[in-house]
Protein backbone atom coordinates (compact mmCIF):
# COMPACT_ATOMS: atom_id res chain seq x y z
CA UNK A 1 0.00 0.00 0.00
CA UNK A 2 1.54 3.35 -1.07
CA UNK A 3 1.29 6.68 0.72
CA UNK A 4 -1.89 7.75 -1.16
CA UNK A 5 -3.63 4.49 -0.22
CA UNK A 6 -2.75 5.12 3.41
CA UNK A 7 -4.12 8.68 3.16
CA UNK A 8 -7.49 7.51 1.89
CA UNK A 9 -7.82 4.95 4.63
CA UNK A 10 -8.94 7.51 7.23
CA UNK A 11 -6.97 8.98 10.13
CA UNK A 12 -3.62 8.29 11.71
CA UNK A 13 -5.07 6.79 14.81
CA UNK A 14 -4.26 9.99 16.66
CA UNK A 15 -7.36 11.84 15.43
CA UNK A 16 -5.73 13.39 12.36
CA UNK A 17 -7.43 13.16 8.97
CA UNK A 18 -5.67 12.21 5.78
CA UNK A 19 -5.59 14.80 3.03
CA UNK A 20 -8.14 12.85 0.98
CA UNK A 21 -10.63 12.50 3.83
CA UNK A 22 -10.14 16.10 4.91
CA UNK A 23 -10.57 17.34 1.33
CA UNK A 24 -13.92 15.55 0.99
CA UNK A 25 -15.10 16.85 4.37
CA UNK A 26 -14.40 20.53 3.60
CA UNK A 27 -15.28 20.55 -0.11
CA UNK A 28 -11.77 21.17 -1.45
CA UNK A 29 -9.51 19.09 -3.64
CA UNK A 30 -6.23 17.62 -2.36
CA UNK A 31 -4.38 19.75 -4.92
CA UNK A 32 -6.04 22.89 -3.54
CA UNK A 33 -5.03 21.90 -0.02
CA UNK A 34 -1.43 21.44 -1.16
CA UNK A 35 -1.55 24.89 -2.78
CA UNK A 36 -2.94 26.53 0.36
CA UNK A 37 -0.18 24.83 2.40
CA UNK A 38 2.48 26.19 0.05
CA UNK A 39 0.94 29.68 0.36
CA UNK A 40 0.74 29.50 4.14
CA UNK A 41 -3.04 29.91 4.22
CA UNK A 42 -3.89 26.45 5.55
CA UNK A 43 -0.98 24.48 7.01
CA UNK A 44 -1.55 20.77 7.75
CA UNK A 45 -1.36 19.66 11.37
CA UNK A 46 1.41 17.18 10.51
CA UNK A 47 3.54 16.29 7.52
CA UNK A 48 5.00 12.77 7.32
CA UNK A 49 8.79 13.16 7.40
CA UNK A 50 9.35 10.09 5.21
CA UNK A 51 6.63 10.51 2.57
CA UNK A 52 5.83 14.23 2.78
CA UNK A 53 2.19 13.35 3.16
CA UNK A 54 -0.11 15.90 4.84
CA UNK A 55 -2.48 15.24 7.75
CA UNK A 56 -5.12 17.60 9.13
CA UNK A 57 -6.83 18.03 12.49
CA UNK A 58 -10.64 18.09 12.82
CA UNK A 59 -10.30 21.54 14.38
CA UNK A 60 -9.08 22.85 11.00
CA UNK A 61 -12.39 22.12 9.26
CA UNK A 62 -13.90 25.56 10.00
CA UNK A 63 -10.84 27.39 8.66
CA UNK A 64 -10.76 25.25 5.53
CA UNK A 65 -14.47 25.86 4.85
CA UNK A 66 -13.94 29.59 5.30
CA UNK A 67 -11.04 29.48 2.85
CA UNK A 68 -13.26 27.70 0.33
CA UNK A 69 -16.03 30.29 0.72
CA UNK A 70 -13.63 33.22 0.42
CA UNK A 71 -12.06 31.81 -2.72
CA UNK A 72 -15.52 31.15 -4.21
CA UNK A 73 -16.19 34.86 -3.67
CA UNK A 74 -13.04 35.66 -5.66
CA UNK A 75 -11.01 36.95 -2.72
CA UNK A 76 -7.25 37.07 -3.40
CA UNK A 77 -5.16 34.92 -1.09
CA UNK A 78 -3.46 37.89 0.52
CA UNK A 79 -6.88 39.23 1.51
CA UNK A 80 -8.06 35.78 2.58
CA UNK A 81 -5.15 35.60 5.00
CA UNK A 82 -6.11 38.98 6.43
CA UNK A 83 -9.70 37.84 6.96
CA UNK A 84 -8.53 34.65 8.66
CA UNK A 85 -5.72 36.01 10.81
CA UNK A 86 -5.95 39.79 11.34
CA UNK A 87 -9.00 40.08 13.57
CA UNK A 88 -12.69 40.85 12.96
CA UNK A 89 -12.28 44.59 12.31
CA UNK A 90 -9.73 44.03 9.54
CA UNK A 91 -11.82 41.15 8.19
CA UNK A 92 -14.87 43.44 7.88
CA UNK A 93 -12.81 46.13 6.16
CA UNK A 94 -11.28 43.70 3.67
CA UNK A 95 -14.60 42.00 2.87
CA UNK A 96 -16.48 45.29 2.50
CA UNK A 97 -13.87 46.67 0.12
CA UNK A 98 -13.84 43.43 -1.90
CA UNK A 99 -17.64 43.56 -2.21
CA UNK A 100 -17.45 47.15 -3.49
CA UNK A 101 -14.68 46.26 -5.91
CA UNK A 102 -16.65 43.26 -7.18
CA UNK A 103 -19.74 45.38 -7.80
CA UNK A 104 -17.71 47.98 -9.70
CA UNK A 105 -16.10 45.27 -11.81
CA UNK A 106 -19.47 43.66 -12.57
CA UNK A 107 -20.98 46.98 -13.64
CA UNK A 108 -17.99 47.78 -15.86
CA UNK A 109 -18.07 44.31 -17.42
CA UNK A 110 -21.80 44.55 -18.14
CA UNK A 111 -21.36 47.96 -19.76
CA UNK A 112 -18.48 46.70 -21.91
CA UNK A 113 -20.44 43.62 -23.01
CA UNK A 114 -23.50 45.69 -23.92
CA UNK A 115 -21.34 48.10 -25.93
CA UNK A 116 -19.80 45.24 -27.92
CA UNK A 117 -23.23 43.67 -28.44
CA UNK A 118 -24.57 46.91 -29.85
CA UNK A 119 -21.66 47.07 -32.32
CA UNK A 120 -22.01 43.48 -33.57
CA UNK A 121 -23.53 43.08 -37.03
CA UNK A 122 -27.17 42.04 -36.86
CA UNK A 123 -28.05 39.09 -39.07
CA UNK A 124 -31.80 39.34 -38.43
CA UNK A 125 -33.35 42.53 -37.07
CA UNK A 126 -35.49 40.73 -34.54
CA UNK A 127 -35.29 40.26 -30.82
CA UNK A 128 -37.59 38.42 -28.44
CA UNK A 129 -37.66 38.55 -24.66
CA UNK A 130 -39.96 36.75 -22.24
CA UNK A 131 -40.87 38.51 -19.00
CA UNK A 132 -43.46 38.08 -16.28
CA UNK A 133 -46.66 39.93 -17.20
CA UNK A 134 -47.13 41.29 -13.68
CA UNK A 135 -43.54 42.53 -13.64
CA UNK A 136 -44.05 44.25 -16.99
CA UNK A 137 -47.22 45.95 -15.75
CA UNK A 138 -45.37 47.15 -12.63
CA UNK A 139 -42.53 48.53 -14.74
CA UNK A 140 -44.91 50.38 -17.05
CA UNK A 141 -46.70 51.89 -14.03
CA UNK A 142 -43.39 53.17 -12.71
CA UNK A 143 -41.84 54.45 -15.94
CA UNK A 144 -44.65 55.70 -18.20
CA UNK A 145 -45.57 58.74 -16.05
CA UNK A 146 -42.05 60.11 -16.54
CA UNK A 147 -42.62 60.59 -20.30
CA UNK A 148 -43.09 64.19 -21.42
CA UNK A 149 -46.65 65.47 -21.81
CA UNK A 150 -48.42 68.66 -22.89
CA UNK A 151 -46.19 71.48 -24.06
CA UNK A 152 -42.99 69.52 -23.39
CA UNK A 153 -44.24 66.64 -25.55
CA UNK A 154 -45.18 69.03 -28.35
CA UNK A 155 -41.78 70.66 -28.20
CA UNK A 156 -39.79 67.42 -27.87
CA UNK A 157 -41.93 64.69 -29.47
CA UNK A 158 -39.39 61.93 -28.87
CA UNK A 159 -39.62 62.52 -25.10
CA UNK A 160 -43.35 61.84 -25.26
CA UNK A 161 -42.55 58.15 -25.69
CA UNK A 162 -41.21 55.29 -23.62
CA UNK A 163 -38.02 53.67 -24.83
CA UNK A 164 -38.40 49.88 -24.90
CA UNK A 165 -34.90 48.44 -25.14
CA UNK A 166 -33.98 44.77 -25.57
CA UNK A 167 -30.29 44.65 -24.73
CA UNK A 168 -29.69 40.97 -25.48
CA UNK A 169 -29.54 40.32 -21.73
CA UNK A 170 -32.56 42.10 -20.26
CA UNK A 171 -35.40 44.50 -21.08
CA UNK A 172 -35.30 48.17 -20.08
CA UNK A 173 -38.06 50.73 -20.04
CA UNK A 174 -36.89 54.35 -20.04
CA UNK A 175 -38.76 57.65 -19.97
CA UNK A 176 -37.82 61.26 -19.29
CA UNK A 177 -39.39 64.71 -19.45
CA UNK A 178 -35.98 66.42 -18.87
CA UNK A 179 -36.73 66.96 -15.18
CA UNK A 180 -37.13 63.31 -14.27
CA UNK A 181 -35.55 60.18 -15.72
CA UNK A 182 -37.08 56.78 -14.91
CA UNK A 183 -35.35 53.49 -15.76
CA UNK A 184 -36.67 50.03 -14.94
CA UNK A 185 -34.72 46.85 -15.73
CA UNK A 186 -36.74 43.68 -16.31
CA UNK A 187 -34.91 40.39 -15.91
CA UNK A 188 -35.89 38.01 -18.69
CA UNK A 189 -36.88 34.37 -18.55
CA UNK A 190 -35.47 33.95 -22.06
CA UNK A 191 -34.00 36.30 -24.65
CA UNK A 192 -33.01 35.89 -28.28
CA UNK A 193 -31.50 38.43 -30.64
CA UNK A 194 -30.82 42.03 -29.83
CA UNK A 195 -29.82 44.57 -28.95
CA UNK A 196 -32.63 46.68 -30.38
CA UNK A 197 -35.04 49.36 -29.26
CA UNK A 198 -38.30 51.10 -30.17
CA UNK A 199 -40.23 54.16 -29.01
CA UNK A 200 -43.78 53.50 -27.82
CA UNK A 201 -46.40 56.07 -26.73
CA UNK A 202 -46.89 55.70 -22.97
CA UNK A 203 -50.69 55.41 -23.19
CA UNK A 204 -50.36 52.56 -25.67
CA UNK A 205 -47.85 50.79 -23.44
CA UNK A 206 -50.14 51.15 -20.42
CA UNK A 207 -53.05 49.64 -22.36
CA UNK A 208 -50.91 46.78 -23.70
CA UNK A 209 -49.52 45.98 -20.24
CA UNK A 210 -53.07 45.76 -18.88
CA UNK A 211 -53.96 43.36 -21.72
CA UNK A 212 -50.93 41.21 -20.91
CA UNK A 213 -51.99 40.70 -17.28
CA UNK A 214 -54.21 37.81 -18.37
CA UNK A 215 -50.98 35.90 -19.05
CA UNK A 216 -48.40 34.59 -16.59
CA UNK A 217 -45.63 35.41 -19.08
CA UNK A 218 -45.51 37.73 -22.06
CA UNK A 219 -43.18 37.79 -25.05
CA UNK A 220 -41.92 41.15 -26.26
CA UNK A 221 -40.97 41.05 -29.94
CA UNK A 222 -39.16 43.85 -31.73
CA UNK A 223 -38.61 43.39 -35.46
CA UNK A 224 -37.35 46.21 -37.66
CA UNK A 225 -39.66 49.16 -36.85
CA UNK A 226 -42.45 47.16 -35.20
CA UNK A 227 -43.18 45.74 -31.78
CA UNK A 228 -45.78 43.45 -30.27
CA UNK A 229 -46.73 41.54 -27.14
CA UNK A 230 -47.86 37.92 -27.30
CA UNK A 231 -48.11 34.86 -25.13
CA UNK A 232 -49.20 31.27 -24.88
CA UNK A 233 -52.92 30.65 -24.65
CA UNK A 234 -54.02 33.66 -26.74
CA UNK A 235 -54.83 33.54 -30.44
CA UNK A 236 -53.36 36.90 -31.33
CA UNK A 237 -50.94 39.31 -29.78
CA UNK A 238 -51.07 43.01 -29.16
CA UNK A 239 -49.38 45.32 -31.66
CA UNK A 240 -47.51 48.32 -30.28
CA UNK A 241 -47.36 51.48 -32.39
CA UNK A 242 -43.82 52.77 -32.63
CA UNK A 243 -42.37 56.15 -33.53
CA UNK A 244 -39.28 57.28 -35.37
CA UNK A 245 -36.58 59.26 -33.66
CA UNK A 246 -33.31 59.02 -31.77
CA UNK A 247 -33.80 58.79 -28.01
CA UNK A 248 -31.34 60.66 -25.76
CA UNK A 249 -28.50 58.56 -24.39
CA UNK A 250 -29.77 57.85 -20.89
CA UNK A 251 -26.72 55.66 -20.27
CA UNK A 252 -24.43 58.68 -20.54
CA UNK A 253 -26.48 60.39 -17.85
CA UNK A 254 -26.34 57.40 -15.52
CA UNK A 255 -22.68 56.65 -16.18
CA UNK A 256 -21.74 60.30 -15.75
CA UNK A 257 -23.21 60.59 -12.26
CA UNK A 258 -20.56 61.71 -9.74
CA UNK A 259 -19.98 59.66 -6.59
CA UNK A 260 -22.75 59.73 -4.00
CA UNK A 261 -21.90 61.85 -0.95
CA UNK A 262 -25.12 61.64 1.09
CA UNK A 263 -27.85 59.04 1.38
CA UNK A 264 -31.24 59.71 2.99
CA UNK A 265 -33.83 57.04 3.76
CA UNK A 266 -37.34 58.42 4.36
CA UNK A 267 -40.69 56.93 5.20
CA UNK A 268 -42.16 56.97 1.68
CA UNK A 269 -45.84 57.37 2.60
CA UNK A 270 -45.17 60.14 5.14
CA UNK A 271 -42.92 62.01 2.75
CA UNK A 272 -45.43 61.70 -0.11
CA UNK A 273 -48.17 63.12 2.14
CA UNK A 274 -45.93 66.07 3.09
CA UNK A 275 -45.21 66.76 -0.59
CA UNK A 276 -48.93 66.57 -1.45
CA UNK A 277 -49.74 69.14 1.21
CA UNK A 278 -47.06 71.47 -0.16
CA UNK A 279 -47.95 70.97 -3.83
CA UNK A 280 -50.88 73.38 -3.84
CA UNK A 281 -49.25 76.21 -1.92
CA UNK A 282 -45.46 76.00 -2.38
CA UNK A 283 -43.38 76.53 -5.53
CA UNK A 284 -40.67 74.28 -4.13
CA UNK A 285 -40.51 71.50 -1.57
CA UNK A 286 -37.41 71.49 0.64
CA UNK A 287 -35.97 68.11 1.45
CA UNK A 288 -33.63 67.72 4.41
CA UNK A 289 -33.07 65.51 7.43
CA UNK A 290 -36.25 66.69 9.12
CA UNK A 291 -38.76 65.98 6.36
CA UNK A 292 -41.16 63.06 6.24
CA UNK A 293 -42.74 62.88 9.67
CA UNK A 294 -42.48 64.22 13.17
CA UNK A 295 -40.27 61.45 14.46
CA UNK A 296 -36.49 61.80 13.90
CA UNK A 297 -36.18 58.04 13.48
CA UNK A 298 -38.16 58.27 10.23
CA UNK A 299 -35.09 59.69 8.49
CA UNK A 300 -31.74 57.94 8.30
CA UNK A 301 -28.78 59.86 6.86
CA UNK A 302 -25.27 58.81 5.94
CA UNK A 303 -22.86 61.49 4.80
CA UNK A 304 -22.96 65.28 5.28
CA UNK A 305 -26.29 67.12 5.77
CA UNK A 306 -28.13 68.33 2.66
CA UNK A 307 -30.99 70.71 1.87
CA UNK A 308 -32.52 70.40 -1.59
CA UNK A 309 -35.54 71.97 -3.25
CA UNK A 310 -37.75 70.14 -5.74
CA UNK A 311 -40.79 70.90 -7.83
CA UNK A 312 -43.46 69.22 -5.64
CA UNK A 313 -45.28 67.62 -8.59
CA UNK A 314 -42.08 66.12 -9.98
CA UNK A 315 -40.93 64.77 -6.61
CA UNK A 316 -44.40 63.40 -5.82
CA UNK A 317 -44.50 61.51 -9.12
CA UNK A 318 -41.15 59.90 -8.29
CA UNK A 319 -42.37 58.89 -4.82
CA UNK A 320 -45.64 57.45 -6.13
CA UNK A 321 -43.75 55.37 -8.69
CA UNK A 322 -41.82 53.61 -5.92
CA UNK A 323 -42.75 50.51 -3.95
CA UNK A 324 -42.26 49.49 -0.35
CA UNK A 325 -42.29 51.53 2.85
CA UNK A 326 -38.99 53.35 2.36
CA UNK A 327 -37.51 55.64 -0.26
CA UNK A 328 -33.79 56.18 -0.75
CA UNK A 329 -32.27 59.48 -1.94
CA UNK A 330 -28.70 59.38 -3.25
CA UNK A 331 -27.24 62.88 -3.46
CA UNK A 332 -24.06 63.70 -5.36
CA UNK A 333 -24.33 67.50 -5.33
CA UNK A 334 -26.76 70.29 -4.51
CA UNK A 335 -27.37 71.12 -8.18
CA UNK A 336 -27.16 67.81 -10.09
CA UNK A 337 -29.77 65.06 -10.48
CA UNK A 338 -30.69 63.12 -7.35
CA UNK A 339 -31.32 59.37 -7.49
CA UNK A 340 -34.69 58.49 -5.94
CA UNK A 341 -35.44 54.82 -5.58
CA UNK A 342 -37.20 52.28 -3.44
CA UNK A 343 -34.78 51.27 -0.73
CA UNK A 344 -35.43 47.58 -1.42
CA UNK A 345 -35.78 47.53 -5.23
CA UNK A 346 -32.60 48.05 -7.19
CA UNK A 347 -34.13 47.44 -10.64
CA UNK A 348 -36.00 50.77 -10.71
CA UNK A 349 -34.13 54.08 -10.72
CA UNK A 350 -35.48 57.61 -10.96
CA UNK A 351 -33.35 60.72 -11.38
CA UNK A 352 -34.97 63.97 -10.25
CA UNK A 353 -33.53 67.43 -10.88
CA UNK A 354 -33.61 69.90 -7.97
CA UNK A 355 -35.07 73.28 -8.90
CA UNK A 356 -32.44 75.13 -6.86
CA UNK A 357 -30.25 74.74 -3.79
CA UNK A 358 -32.36 75.26 -0.71
CA UNK A 359 -31.19 77.99 1.66
CA UNK A 360 -30.06 77.08 5.12
CA UNK A 361 -32.72 77.51 7.79
CA UNK A 362 -32.44 80.65 9.92
CA UNK A 363 -30.29 80.13 13.01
Amino acid sequence: MDARDVSDAGDTGGGLLSIGVFARRVGLTPSALRFYDDCGVLRPARVDAATGYRWYAPQQVDRAVTVRRLRAAGLPLVDARAVLDDGPDEARRVLTEHARRTRRTAVAAEAAIEEVLRELPVAARRADAWVGAAELASAVRQVAPAAASGEARARFPVLGHVLVELTGQDVRLVATDRYRLAVRVLHTERVTGGPTQVLVPPEELVSAAAWALRLPEVRITVEDASARLSGEGVDSGRELPVADGAYPSYRMVLDGMPPVTTRLIHDRAALAEAVREAAGREAAFVLDDGTGGPEPTRVVRTGPPVRLAFDPSVLLAALEAGVGPDVLFEVSSSYGPVVVRSADQGTFTTLVMPVRSAPDPPS
